[in-house]
């Protein structure tokens, strides 16, 4: 049986590539400015599913955020406050 440690190090760890991917996507998207881009498409590709849901929220909420798109920070107090959830409840 896979001990709760395990579980606990493994979901750490998966979030943290998550956020990293986050970052290095913002970071990524200052300096290369093409989409066709090898790089830039594989880090889209692999954080637009969890970005474009608080995308939406976003945009449905009354006050224009202009040209900054306040996703990313969303997505990763998102996943920083779900780590927390499931660590208490396996602690």
């Amino acid at each position: 049986m896979i001990s709760r440690y395990v579980i606990l190090k493994a979901l750490d760890l998966f979030i943290y590539i998550i956020n990293i991917l986050i970052i290095g996507r913002i970071i990524l998207s200052f300096i290369i400015r093409d989409l066709r881009n090898p790089l830039l498409r594989f880090v889209y590709n692999l954080t637009e599913p969890l970005l474009a849901p608080f995308r939406e929220l976003l945009n449905k909420l009354p006050f224009n955020t202009g040209m900054f798109d306040f996703s990313p920070i969303l997505a990763i107090l998102f996943l920083d406050i779900l780590r927390s959830i499931v660590f208490n409840i396996l602690v």
